[in-house]
């Protein structure tokens, strides 16, 4: 069977209660998929009217009313409105063999029709109706495409979009009376991708205690260059407490782990293009955010991490400790710059694998 693309839009609810970690673990473990794009939007009125117009493809009754929920939906919690901040949504591109159906699985019906917790949306979805089964509430969780051409033809249409509606977020962080927004910069690193787990939506959903405003997303593959600049800083003090050589080594090590290639070993030509570890970066904003996110990350040894924090929860070692965040507001921009955090990856990527971005 041929790979398929599809994708998730994690809802603006869902964002806004901190559900984005426990949706992202059910879609990695489940599914058996992988995670290949993330990008964050602002939807415009463009795109979701756009949108909703092609959301409804069925005639048979019980689908078509179910699509219409969905249109609905969509038209009134994604249109931008008055209120502050906008409507923030996050999608998901999944791929791999029967992708699309794969993904229905773990997200769900409309309807709770199976066992309480079952699905994504029997967890984080509501579908309420009166006794005459008017539905009078609905919110459901995510939105998924229900076969391969309304996967192709979304995906399209919304990166057509990913430059004007999405990327790096603007005026999304809700702050108290004279508070000031800061941005920074996180890393779920590759260790929570070595096999299909709830390892990455685990990491982010203890970042979300933070109460932070998540505002940019994307999925990284470092390369052995930008691994190097990124990880500069370290190289010396690497050889200062272990000594000239085994702090190379163990500097190359790092670089390895991140990029997935030694420095040492790898060719010119090579250390510019895309390594072969995955990372997703978020960028998370508000009051005090680089001292709030580097408290629940923990200390750089997991050994001596505070309970509860991420790195006793998911490290290793001094190494393969889960996460990295920005220690400053100075260092968060130079690493943000480092891995081209507003680079959209989502549009030469759709293009390719589909030929053209005609919806």
């Amino acid at each position: 069977m041929a790979e398929e693309l599809s994708y998730v839009l994690v809802t603006p609810y869902s964002i806004r209660k901190s559900r984005t970690g426990g949706i992202i673990s059910r879609l990695v473990s489940r599914t058996g998929l992988e995670l290949i794009r993330a990008r964050m939007y602002a939807p415009s009125k463009e795109l979701v009217e756009t949108y909703a117009s092609i959301l409804v493809t069925v005639t048979e009754p019980k689908h078509r009313a179910h699509q219409e929920l969905i249109r609905e939906y969509v038209q009134r919690n994604f249109r931008p409105n008055k209120s502050d901040p906008k409507p923030r949504v996050m999608m998901l591109v999944f791929r791999g063999e029967d992708a699309v159906a794969r993904l229905r699985a773990v997200v769900g019906h409309h309807f709770n029709e199976g066992p309480a917790g079952e699905t994504i949306r029997d967890t984080y979805g509501d579908y309420i109706t009166d006794d005459d089964g008017k539905v009078i509430y609905f919110e459901p969780a995510v939105l998924c495409p229900p076969d391969a051409a309304s996967a192709e033809r979304n995906l399209k249409l919304w990166t057509q979009f990913s430059e004007s509606d999405g990327g790096i977020l603007e005026g999304m962080a809700v702050l108290p009376p004279g508070a000031t927004a800061e941005r920074t910069l996180v890393l779920i690193k590759p260790d929570n991708f070595r096999y299909p787990n709830v390892r990455p939506g685990g990491v982010i959903d203890v970042f979300s205690r933070t109460g932070l405003t998540i505002v940019g997303a994307k999925v990284h593959f470092m390369s052995v260059a930008q691994a190097c600049e990124f990880y500069g800083p370290v190289l010396d003090v690497l050889k200062k407490i272990l000594g000239p050589q085994n702090g190379q080594e163990s500097w190359d090590s790092l670089v390895q782990f991140m990029s997935g290639s030694n420095p040492s070993e790898c060719p010119p030509e090579k250390r510019d293009e895309p390594g072969s570890e995955k990372c997703i970066a978020l960028i998370y904003e508000g009051a005090d955010a680089v001292r709030k996110i580097r408290t629940v990350l923990g200390p750089t040894d997991p050994s001596k991490a505070p309970p509860g924090s991420i790195r006793r929860e998911f490290g290793e070692n001094i190494m393969v400790n889960a996460a990295h965040a920005s220690d400053s507001l100075e260092n968060a921009q130079r690493e943000m710059r480092i891995i081209q955090i507003t680079e959209n990856n989502l549009q030469p990527f759709v293009e390719t694998f589909y030929g053209n971005l005609t919806y």
